[in-house]
């Protein structure tokens, strides 16, 4: 679980990454959050988008990722979605 310091730092590092990943009209399938969760491993932090079409609400699609992929929501920010899942083998982010 992170607290409010750590969020606010993991935001901080995510202001400069671009969305790797979009949510669209199909929602979030196995494949996506298999993805997700490779990504995860590779870079720890991650920023998803959730395009207008989508049938997903972005808060309820940020929790169904965050299940899914064993990863913490760090915020939801309009259509955006920042996901941190400390990396087991590649340890990038010092919080």
């Amino acid at each position: 679980m992170l607290n409010s310091r750590q969020r606010s730092h993991l935001k901080r590092l995510a202001n400069d990454i671009k969305p790797i990943f979009q949510i669209g009209k199909g929602g979030i399938g196995d494949n996506a959050a298999i993805s997700i969760s490779e990504a995860l491993e590779a870079r720890e932090l991650v920023k998803i988008s959730v395009l207008q079409n989508s049938e997903v609400a972005t808060k309820e699609a940020a929790r169904e990722l965050a299940f899914q992929t064993g990863a913490e929501v760090v915020a939801v920010i309009g259509r955006k979605i920042i996901l941190y899942k400390e990396s087991k083998d590649k340890k990038r982010i010092v919080i």
